[in-house]
């Protein structure tokens, strides 16, 4: 019978990478099949990891190859098959099946040949749907080696033929020993390299460009592995950089305001100093004019003594002698004595001390005002009628007007302040309060007891604890009278902590990290988060006081080591 459309290429039994007739085939995870020695070659110094020469599909763990039995049968059928057709050509029967091994070409006459009637469907379902859906010529056809005519047989060359030459034989080195790892012919196969494992030289070179391909992507993996490392080793260099220009620039500042606090302690200290040897050159100056004039006095004495002495007058004489005949009184000089002032070296000592104690504060700042984080809000009741509050009662400034309120008791109707809702009994509490550029303020406590009307008197005895800032650079604390307070820098916001306990207030500048002012004194009434952003000055004091909505979870600052 007639098989148009049926019949079977050589290509199909032809392994893509020797691209000869399968010998011993094998098959793979993805399908594909190929010579059981081509792909072992191929895999070799893959390592653990390989992958399909025709799909690319990759495996971590090198497939266990056996032996495709209906494939290497088919396919040994076939190798019979040419070789009776291409020994002895002869037309097939009108009912036999016919198969040509080769594509049809223009001139040429294809012989076919006649298959065991068995074989034929064993053949089409294995061979068909491959020929159909996924021909060879859909691979990617960079992984492949040049096509090229199959070879069956090993085939002797005369001494004109192409290629490369035996130098003994004359026939052309088309044979590979790979025991000697040297191009043979068939004579040297069959003489010198017998019993050597030979192939085909052409087979050989193709299983080994697959790995050289394989070889050159690994290459090009380590290169790009290599230029990633590099871009990233510039990265992190880049970051490092800039950290550590920021890290000098913080640490220049941080040293020079160091060494401006320094510079001002150093000369107050030396006046200090300075001041012990004026007072020590005063009382020496007062002893020696002390004695000076007892000197004088003596000698006043010894000249009267002499005249006394000189004189012939008996009645004058006796009546002068008493007054003449003692040591007048004078003073003790024994005991008095210039000794060296015995505070000296205290100062040195106290500022040791004092380094040391704020060192230890600085330390269990972050810890104890992160712990004791307030949440204040402003107490609208006692607001006075010219401020105004914000609805979420975080921020306040003074207006123009009066606003109409209730006068109740607990408003102040005469100083421009308001209490924060939140009251002190125990423990500690922090607070920030954001000053910018206003001129005045007042910041600190108050009791609940205080004076709310009329004029007050701003003193711990009356129950207000607070810092004050006028006329944009003046801060003190108000006692009475007043203490001055040295700023080094502005604050733009200022952080208050109240430990209800030891009667501690402490005034911090957020900004710089570093302590204003400590005042301490004994509490016994339940206290409240005083504020007053002063009258607006006609506009250059208008900006509101501005308290955190709650104090950051975990602020840098206070986190620093």
């Amino acid at each position: 019978m007639s098989l148009p459309g049926e019949f079977l290429s050589e290509e199909q039994f032809t392994c893509s990478i020797c691209l000869d007739v399968f010998t011993n085939p094998v098959s793979i995870p993805c399908g594909h099949s190929f010579c059981s020695s081509c792909i072992t070659s191929y895999w070799e110094g893959q390592g653990k990891s390989c992958f399909c020469p025709l799909c690319k599909e990759s495996f971590r763990k090198r497939p266990e190859l056996h032996i495709n039995h209906t494939l290497k049968e088919i396919t040994e059928q076939f190798k019979r098959m040419a070789e009776i057709t291409l020994s002895a050509p002869r037309s097939a029967p009108a009912d036999s099946p016919s198969l040509p091994f080769s594509a049809p070409k223009p001139g040429v006459q294809h012989r076919t040949v006649e298959l065991p009637r068995g074989l034929l469907p064993e053949m089409k379902s294995r061979f068909q749907r491959t020929s159909s859906s996924e021909p060879l010529a859909s691979h990617d056809a960079a992984s492949l080696p040049p096509a090229k005519a199959p070879k069956r047989n090993f085939s002797v060359s005369g001494a004109g033929s192409n290629g490369p030459q035996c130098p003994r034989h004359g026939h052309s080195l088309e044979l590979f020993c790979k025991t000697d790892q040297t191009c043979i012919c068939v004579t040297c196969a069959e003489r010198e390299h017998y019993g050597h494992s030979v192939i085909e030289a052409k087979r050989e070179m193709n299983i080994k460009k697959s790995q050289l391909r394989i070889l050159e992507v690994e290459l090009q993996g380590l290169i790009t592995v290599r230029e990633r490392k590099i871009e990233e080793i510039q990265t992190s260099l880049a970051e490092i950089q800039v950290n550590a220009e920021q890290e000098k620039a913080g640490t220049v500042s941080m040293f020079a305001e160091l060494m401006k606090a320094v510079e001002k302690s150093q000369a107050e200290l030396l006046e200090v100093v300075e001041m012990g040897q004026r007072a020590a050159e005063l009382r020496s100056q007062a002893f020696i004019r002390e004695l000076q004039t007892e000197i004088s006095e003596i000698r006043n004495r010894c000249s009267s003594l002499n005249q006394l002495t000189q004189s012939q007058d008996h009645v004058s004489f006796f009546k002068t002698y008493p007054a003449y005949c003692s040591l007048p009184v004078t003073k003790s000089w024994e005991e008095v004595a210039m000794t060296p002032d015995p505070t000296a070296g205290a100062v040195l000592r106290n500022v040791t001390q004092m380094v040391e104690e704020v060192q230890e504060a600085l330390r269990r700042l972050s810890a104890i005002l992160e712990e004791y984080a307030m949440d204040v809000t402003l107490d609208q009741d006692s607001a006075h009628p010219r401020l105004i509050i914000s609805e979420d009662g975080k921020q306040v400034h003074c207006s123009d007007r009066y606003q109409v309120v209730p006068d109740t008791t607990e408003r102040f109707d005469r100083v421009v302040c308001v209490l924060g809702r939140q009251g002190i009994s125990s423990g500690c509490h922090y607070w920030e309060v954001v000053v910018g550029e206003k001129t005045d303020w007042d910041l600190g406590i108050a009791s609940h007891s205080i004076n709310r009307k009329g004029k007050i008197a701003a003193n711990p005895a009356n129950g207000f604890w607070f810092l004050s800032l006028r006329d944009k650079h003046e801060y003190v604390f108000r006692t009475e009278p007043s203490m001055p307070i040295v700023v080094q820098t502005k604050p733009q916001c200022v952080g208050v902590y109240v430990d209800y306990e030891k009667g501690q207030l402490s005034f911090y500048n957020a900004d710089t990290k570093s302590l204003i002012f400590t005042f301490t004194d004994s509490f016994a009434e339940t206290l409240y988060p005083f504020f007053s952003p002063c009258t607006n000055k006609s506009g250059k004091n208008e900006a509101p006081l501005i308290i955190y909505p709650a104090y950051p979870a975990n602020p840098s600052w206070l986190t620093e080591k």
